[in-house]
């Protein structure tokens, strides 16, 4: 008995240990589902302590690499939370109304927001650029993703008073779709790189495009998929750089999703097929019409008393 306990004593996991499989279950939740696997991973675990500090490393990872959107207080917009926008733990940049957010990520909540400071913002000359494109970006996905939001934040480059000077816009459109009364959940997220180089006169575009899926009901399949594209245009005006930018955006992402379509309307006729076996070991397809054949299906009858 005493070995028992030994036993069970040195297999007991520490509070590191605790702690860092908690992060990795709520890092990994599917879009939109951290909440439910939070407050099923609080049930288990049976310790606030060891919740609350996982919680609190791992909500902010996850509500930036989802970039999760967060309505501001006073009906002021949508704030998106990302690595692109952050300027400390707690608070994010919109740049479409110049405000901060301060944010509550485990609640996933915006408490409030404050004017942006200078320093926070771009010139003058780089805005005429940035909010030319963020309202082509804003038609586009408004046309295109119902429930979609965007921004457009300048990464570098952002004091440049005027041309001779290089500087790089990221487009930034996340979109949401959850029923998890209908057991599923989906995603799209699509960040987009603008380098402006003004000596070559040349917009590098670099984009990263990620769609996820989650379906669990009487099951669980989830899909994750990615894409990256690269693409250029010539540096012009800001309306004709951001017109430029919009249609080729546009272009891939619409050009990706379709391709998605194509290949996922042939899931039953090629894929699921190609996960099973044509022919058994034997090289024979199995004789459904006369199993009597086989010995195991006469033991079978035998037993039951069957064909008499």
């Amino acid at each position: 008995m005493a070995d028992e306990e030994d036993e069970l004593l040195e297999t007991e996991l520490s509070y590191d240990q605790k702690k860092e499989i908690a992060k990795w279950f709520l890092l990994n939740a599917p879009a939109g589902e951290i909440n439910y696997v939070a407050k099923d991973l609080k049930a288990v675990l049976r310790d606030d302590e060891v919740y609350n500090e996982a919680a609190m490393e791992a909500f902010p990872v996850y509500n930036k690499s989802h970039m999760i959107f967060l309505e501001m207080p006073n009906r002021a917009g949508d704030v998106i939370v990302s690595s692109y926008s952050v300027i400390t733990e707690n608070e994010y940049l919109d740049p479409r109304t110049a405000q901060v957010a301060i944010v509550d990520h485990v609640k996933q909540i915006c408490t409030k927001v404050r004017p942006a400071d200078d320093e926070e913002l771009p010139s003058s000359y780089i805005e005429e650029f940035r909010c030319a494109l963020d309202a082509e970006i804003q038609r586009y996905v408004g046309e295109s993703y119902p429930k979609g939001v965007s921004a457009v934040n300048c990464v570098k480059g952002k004091d440049a008073d005027g041309p001779g000077s290089d500087f790089e816009l990221v487009v930034i459109i996340t979109a949401m779709k959850l029923s998890p009364q209908n057991f599923c959940n989906g995603s799209w997220r699509s960040v987009w790189n603008i380098d402006f180089q003004d000596e070559s006169q040349v917009l590098d575009i670099k984009g990263k495009l990620q769609v996820g899926a989650h379906y669990f009901e009487e099951g669980n399949v989830e899909l994750d998929a990615k894409k990256e594209f690269q693409d250029s245009t010539i540096f012009q005006s800001a309306d004709d750089c951001a017109t430029a930018i919009a249609n080729i955006i546009r272009h891939h992402e619409t050009e990706y999703l379709a391709a998605l379509e194509v290949s996922y309307s042939k899931l039953p006729d090629n894929t699921f097929k190609d996960l099973r076996r044509k022919l058994p070991v034997t090289r024979t397809l199995f004789p459904w019409q006369n199993t009597l054949q086989f010995s195991l299906t006469r033991e079978v009858e035998k037993e039951l008393g069957l064909g008499k």
